[in-house]
């Protein structure tokens, strides 16, 4: 191992250690019961709900998937998602939060599943069941992004082999999850943050400075046909010519292709990592400053972020030829260690290992709640204890993991595009019926199971066949699931007998403002 191999490794692992340690500290209080494992027993404060929400729902993909797609085509297609993330982080805060804090408490909810059966006064858990199996459906394939963030990482860093590194970095997110919970989870997410935030900004500044100042790179980028322009996308031939990539003419950047970019910030409502977030703060009145906080979080790192992708190409332009393969999104980690000291490369690259491991563990924390805590003691064996249910989710953890290190070690897997498809279930699955839970006291149980089935049913219908006709229809899925899901709920809603007098007033109580 060369010399500068060797100090990215010491930065990795000492970071790595610290991550541990939290594990470690917060084991005893996570183990106390379910609720404090699940939920961290609600004593979340303002900074670190906020912090643990962002990181934990970037994941990889922030600066590796959205870089890499900035490098690629330029500023259109990652600047209008940018866009999109960021007005839908705000409204979540927003709109969600408070609301959601106050009625899983009154429900007495851990978790999203929970939340949804209890809101309804379900019996049978058909509701709870079906968002349980949503959760495994999409959360598996968001944790193997977050994986293979992980072994791009050591593999372009060390130049081992990728599955390797997927394998190792999965058995240190599942060691680090069994540890603490979702409170140990939600403490070093905030470190996480904090650390991905500077290394954004670190490689954004030297970056500038590398390629001769702010104007040059403008300038630069310039040159390249439609990559600086927010109605049209760069097309690069995947050829190259005495160290430059060659571009073919500039796509127009329609105004559909924008609304579907932007579709993006509508999946917030519907990210269980996001939400969870909101039940679990010590206190709704906070809510108000982790708003703040995480909007200013976001904008700087999404705006950071593709930053990262453009300047990359004005200094890199011929590193990557193929998007496909998936090689564009290790510009970040390329830049990294060409403009940053070994040791400080090493910290910086930390990065991403904070980005993948801040998503991932929320991601199998959750679906393991799904299953033990909403499946197997809410559905299967309601005699069993919280010594047993913790078992099972452990047991749970390990199952997940497995199935996300196969969706990880794929061929030409892109992070963005698994990211993407996830994303769009959760968004279409969960966001329209958490909306109309919260906030229309005529949705109905009927009305609730319907418009699920139909969201995320419409995620998979129109990636997999509708959109393939082209077009108008090549459309992100998520727009089209999101509104049909909405339409269903109010349909089914409309037709159905209305909710019971006791699910009517306990909306009206919860929707009365706090003092």
């Amino acid at each position: 191992m060369l010399a500068d191999q060797v100090q990215h490794l010491i930065a990795i692992v000492a970071y790595m250690a610290v991550v541990i340690a939290i594990g470690v500290v917060f084991a005893k209080r996570a183990n106390k019961d379910t609720e404090s494992y699940f939920l961290g027993g609600r004593t979340l404060g303002p900074w670190v709900s906020a912090f643990s929400a962002e990181a934990s729902d970037m994941s990889g993909w922030l600066l590796m998937g959205l870089p890499g797609l900035a490098y690629w085509s330029g500023l259109a297609s990652a600047g209008w998602t940018a866009i999109g993330l960021a007005i839908g982080t705000y409204l979540n805060w927003l709109i969600v939060s408070k609301r959601l804090r106050r009625y899983s408490v009154a429900v007495d909810a851990i978790t999203i599943p929970d939340f949804f059966s209890r809101r309804f006064h379900e019996d049978k858990r058909v509701l709870m069941t079906i968002a349980s199996v949503m959760i495994i459906v999409f959360f598996t394939p968001y944790a193997g992004s977050c994986l293979m963030a992980c072994g791009k990482l050591f593999s372009q860093l060390f130049g081992t082999d990728y599955s390797t590194m997927v394998i190792i970095a999965a058995l240190f997110v599942l060691t680090y999850t069994f540890l603490g919970g979702f409170l140990a989870e939600s403490t070093s997410d905030f470190m996480q943050g904090v650390v991905m935030i500077l290394a954004l900004v670190l490689v954004v500044v030297l970056g500038i400075g590398a390629a001769g100042g702010l104007s040059t790179v403008i300038e630069n980028a310039n040159g390249i046909p439609g990559f600086l322009s927010l109605v049209t996308s760069a097309n690069p031939t995947g050829e190259a010519a005495n160290g430059t990539a060659l571009f073919g003419e500039a796509s127009k950047y329609t105004g559909l292709a924008i609304a579907s970019a932007m579709a993006w910030g509508l999946g917030y409502f519907g990210m269980p990592q996001v939400l969870l977030r909101f039940m679990g703060i010590r206190a709704e009145h906070e809510l108000t400053r982790s708003r703040r906080i995480a909007t200013t979080w976001v904008i700087i790192s999404l705006f950071t972020a593709v930053a990262i992708g453009l300047i990359g190409r004005v200094l890199y332009s011929d590193a990557y030829m193929v998007y496909g393969s998936g090689n564009t999104e290790n510009i970040f980690i390329l830049m990294s260690t060409k403009l940053l000291p070994p040791l400080l490369a090493g910290l910086v690259s930390a990065g991403i290992l904070a980005a993948a491991i801040s998503s991932s563990d929320s991601y199998l924390l959750i679906s393991a709640s799904a299953v033990s805590k909403n499946v197997w003691q809410g559905l299967i064996r309601k005699s069993a204890s919280e010594k047993e249910t913790m078992w099972v989710s452990r047991i749970v953890l390990v199952l997940i993991t497995i199935f996300a290190i196969f969706v990880a070690t794929g061929k030409n897997q892109v992070i963005f595009s698994i990211v993407d498809f996830a994303w769009a279930g959760f968004g279409a699955a969960f966001g329209p019926l958490m909306l109309f839970s919260l906030f229309w006291k005529r949705t109905t149980y009927a009305g609730a199971i319907a418009g699920m089935i139909a969201g995320g049913g419409m995620v998979f219908l129109w990636n997999f066949v509708i959109s393939t006709l082209g077009g108008v229809w090549g459309i992100y899925e998520l727009l089209p699931a999101f509104l049909f899901s909405c339409i269903v709920i109010v349909v089914v809603s409309l037709l159905t007998k209305k909710p019971s007098e006791a699910i009517q007033k306990e909306f009206d109580s919860v929707s009365k403002k706090v003092a």
